[in-house]
């Protein structure tokens, strides 16, 4: 195992590239800048397999083991930002207004380009270790499309690993669990329709806005008294559009929202139910619904092996009592799921110190948590390639 301090030399390098990818924040499929910067360093460190333009912008690399032959392992990266407006204050803030690094994922990128630089100069390991640099990870799906376009046969990859950084918890920590440690990810689109009229005679209208309090109230009795106790259901309704007139009862209320789950059988429920739920509520009135129900991330789900591997690659860097190995499942998401659903292996936090929380106009990477992270990857393809 290596120990965090062999990794130290790279950290200045390694967070000019993180500043870099700060200034320059691209969003969803569109980080061409980013696949090029990424494509560039990795051919400079003498790479020559790598594949470009996988889910329109993302990067497949193959760095092959001194040790003979053996498995191929996969190491994910994710490259986009957010449409969001930077208030770091920082001196490597946002050059880009309405969009920034607000999720860490320049980190990311940084801390899996400074893992391939030393594993293509040392390559200490049997078989192969597959760099994976997805694009659109926020909400577009770009980890689904990866998998969808063939990475995990085409590259031969029999487990695959995923790493975020997490704001609160100390630099030289990490965190995992063995089994969910992400929620799965629902969203819908749900309209209330009644009968528009006059606001001074409602009793000749069907009040749409009167059925909706109703719905939000309804929706939220799934969880408190739908569902056991112990299980994990949160039904967040966070859009709400009704009327233009201070005179006028509308046709129509638009509400959308997300749903999140740790259970197939859960997530079944929810999306069953809320339908189920909405449409008597509304009909007790006169009125009726509209329901578009969208699944989109599952659940991230750590298998024992991987959650092992993980947990003692971790444990190299920072000493065991440094990686928590029972955390609680967060019911946050992540498409990194479907790599998992695809291939065996484990996602594990982070420490990024007491940053800003994920996805605030005042977040930023902690470079000092580079070397944390550059370790860990070499440890762990070290360790599940050991020669």
């Amino acid at each position: 195992m290596r120990s965090v301090d062999e990794f130290k030399p790279l950290h200045g390098e390694v967070a000019e590239w993180r500043r870099y990818l700060h200034r320059n924040p691209e969003l969803d499929y569109r980080v061409h800048n980013t696949a090029r910067f990424v494509t560039e360093k990795l051919a400079s460190f003498g790479i020559n397999h790598i594949e470009t333009g996988i889910a329109e912008t993302g990067i497949v690399a193959l760095i092959q083991g001194e040790g003979g032959e053996g498995p191929t392992i996969g190491l994910r990266a994710d490259m986009d930002a957010l449409p969001i407006r930077e208030a770091s204050g920082k001196p490597w803030s946002s050059e880009i207004p309405g969009k920034m690094h607000a999720c860490g994922h320049d980190g990311h990128t940084a801390m899996l380009l400074g893992a391939a630089k030393h594993l293509a100069g040392t390559r200490n390991f049997k078989g192969s270790v597959a760099l994976i640099f997805q694009p659109a990870e926020e909400g577009a799906l770009g980890g689904q499309r990866m998998v969808e376009e063939g990475i995990m046969d085409r590259f031969g990859i029999s487990q695959v690993f995923g790493m975020h950084n997490m704001p609160g918890m100390d630099i030289g920590k990490f965190g995992i669990c063995d089994g969910p440690i992400l929620a799965a990810l629902d969203e819908f689109d749900l309209a209330v329709v009644g009968k528009g009229g006059h606001a001074a005679m409602p009793h000749q209208t069907i009040d749409p806005i009167m059925i909706a309090g109703h719905v939000i109230v309804g929706l939220q009795s799934l969880v408190s008294r739908g569902t056991d106790a112990l299980q994990s259901l949160v039904i967040s309704i966070t859009k709400l559009h009704a009327g233009d007139a201070y005179n006028i009862v509308p046709e129509r209320v638009e509400m959308a929202g997300t749903v999140r789950t740790l259970s197939p059988a859960l997530r079944d429920f929810a999306e069953g139910r809320i339908l189920a739920c909405a449409q008597s509520i509304a009909r007790a009135f006169g009125g009726d619904v509209e329901l578009n129900y969208r699944r989109l991330d599952p659940v991230t789900m750590n298998r024992t092996e991987g959650t092992e591997l993980a947990v003692k690659a971790a444990s190299g860097i920072v000493g065991a009592a440094s990686v928590d190995a029972k955390i609680k499942p967060l019911m946050g998401s992540e498409d990194f799921a479907y790599m998992l659903e695809a291939r065996p292996g484990a996602f594990i936090f982070m420490g990024n110190g007491p940053s800003a929380s994920l996805h605030n106009p005042s977040y930023d990477f902690d470079d000092e948590a580079l070397p944390y992270g550059i370790g860990y990857w070499v440890n762990l393809v070290e360790t599940a390639l050991a020669s």
